[in-house]
């Protein structure tokens, strides 16, 4: 039969998972799908759950936000162990400088080739002493760079920072330090610091609630401009993240020629997440609305906000009361007695003053500085006593603590309604059969074959309405 006469649906052929979003950025990842797990802090984001996603063609990353290093390390050493692509989570730490560089050299030092990069209001010495370990040029003369990058941002500022090359000053800095070779700093004028940016559109966790529809061809833009000033021998790609959740919101994501897909809050709820099941059947009753932002516990003092699931928690409203007392008042002295009873019986449960001997305690071994500034700064005691609720509710919520579920801290995106929706009266409607693997092929597939549907449309076909809601499948894994 002639091509050309076949009927239209055979004209089309099929398309499958693998044919979505840059096949040359799976293959660099040794990836099959163009699909990526994001970091969800205090290990969320599990070993589990990113060995689960590997195994399956896919990459996730660990959430070592929030972690002790032991713990980052430990994790690291499993993950290597998997042998399967990973990638690790290098959040900006403001509060603790310190301990993001300390994280870095543990990652060059463990061979760990890709980190995400969340949360950076600026290119910091630790993540660029990061990208440019061990860069060189190979045989052919292409320089190498063994240690990847992929930014996730939400502003078009922070995405010409990560698609410019390191800037002077650092590259400056580790010359003197001699962490790099002239060569190797002439090497990194060359190269950006990210090829790869994954657009934060409106996710769980540190978000600017940016819409999708106009934040990735912002971000396309802004890597089609940074490509042409700078003439790069790579192609620079974005990627989006943050809203989805559904093959809908998934094939939406690759016809706006998204070159991989990134999944968070939907993974959260899934039996290899790094988070209790009470967590995981709140997240299955979730709703669309039922999601708001609250002070975040990193970035307290800035008034930087987080996405954080509502239903079913009091934390967002607490959260958010501690931040009017912080900018209210210059000390825990200096709040009312009334109110400050108030915060001891139903946020605190114990005496401010108990709470910050355990701070004090907990800073002491972690970063002294932090207790010797408390000390003269009555209101950076208030500020650390405050976090300490933040901090917690975070690890209550984890834990499961049954005592205290009224102020579990859950990071969560509108998506988890969106998928809720679309699960429902199927297996993965319950929390138990939610496996991560099965859950990122439901979407792929679905996503492939409403792309196919809609490329029928496109081209003077009929489709049908029922590929606007693929049929949910078991993959096993």
């Amino acid at each position: 039969m002639n091509p050309l006469t076949a009927p239209l649906e055979e004209q089309l052929g099929r398309i499958v998972p693998e044919q979505l979003g840059d096949t040359g950025f799976c293959q660099e990842l040794g990836i099959r799908y163009p699909y990526l797990g994001g970091s969800m802090a205090k290990g969320i984001s599990s070993v589990p759950l990113a060995i689960t996603l590997g195994k399956a063609g896919m990459l996730g990353f660990f959430g070592a936000a929030g972690l002790p290093l032991a713990a980052v390390e430990a994790a690291v050493d499993q993950l290597l162990a998997g042998n399967v692509p990973f990638g690790c989570n290098l959040i900006h730490s403001p509060q603790e400088p310190d301990l993001e560089a300390a994280l870095a050299e543990l990652y060059i030092r463990k061979g760990v080739h890709l980190v995400e990069a969340s949360a950076f209001l600026a290119l910091t010495l630790p993540l660029v002493r990061y990208r440019l370990h061990g860069i060189h040029r190979g045989a052919d003369g292409s320089i190498v760079t063994p240690n990847r990058i992929i930014a996730k941002v939400s502003r078009e500022e922070l995405a010409e920072k990560f698609f410019s090359p390191a800037p002077e000053k650092l590259l400056n800095n580790l010359l003197q330090q001699g962490q790099i070779t002239a060569e190797q700093a002439e090497l990194a004028r060359q190269i950006p610091m990210a090829q790869d940016i994954t657009a934060e559109a409106d996710s769980g966790g540190h978000t600017d609630n940016r819409p999708a529809l106009t934040l990735l061809p912002t971000i396309q833009s802004v890597a089609q401009r940074m490509q042409q000033q700078h003439n790069y021998p790579i192609t620079l790609r974005v990627g989006l993240g943050g809203g989805i959740g559904t093959p809908q919101s998934a094939a939406a994501a690759f016809s706006m020629g998204a070159a991989w897909i990134m999944v968070g809050s939907v993974h959260q709820a899934c039996v290899e997440s790094g988070t209790s099941d009470t967590v995981r059947t709140m997240l299955a009753e979730t709703r669309q609305a039922d999601v708001t932002m609250a002070p975040a516990a990193d970035m307290f003092e800035m008034g930087v906000t987080v996405q954080v699931l509502k239903r079913g928690t009091m934390f967002a409203m607490r959260a958010a009361k501690l931040f009017e007392l912080y900018r209210s008042h210059n000390s825990l002295e200096a709040i009312p007695a009334a109110e400050r009873e108030k915060l001891e019986k139903t946020v605190f449960l114990a005496p401010l003053e108990q709470i910050w001997q355990q701070t004090r305690s907990f800073f002491l071994q972690r970063d002294p500085r932090q207790v010797e500034r408390a000390e003269r700064e009555p209101k950076h005691r208030m500020a650390l006593v405050f976090r300490w609720y933040l901090g917690q509710a975070a690890h209550w919520a984890k834990d499961g603590d049954p005592k205290r579920t009224i102020d579990y801290q859950v990071w969560c995106g509108p998506a988890m309604g969106a998928f809720n929706e679309w699960v429902k009266g199927s297996p993965l409607e319950a929390p138990a059969n939610r496996r991560a693997a099965c859950v990122a092929r439901n979407i792929l597939e679905g996503a492939a074959a409403i792309s196919r549907a809609n490329l029928q449309r496109f081209t003077g076909g009929s489709s049908s309405s029922q590929m606007m809601k693929p049929e949910i499948k078991e993959f096993l894994a």
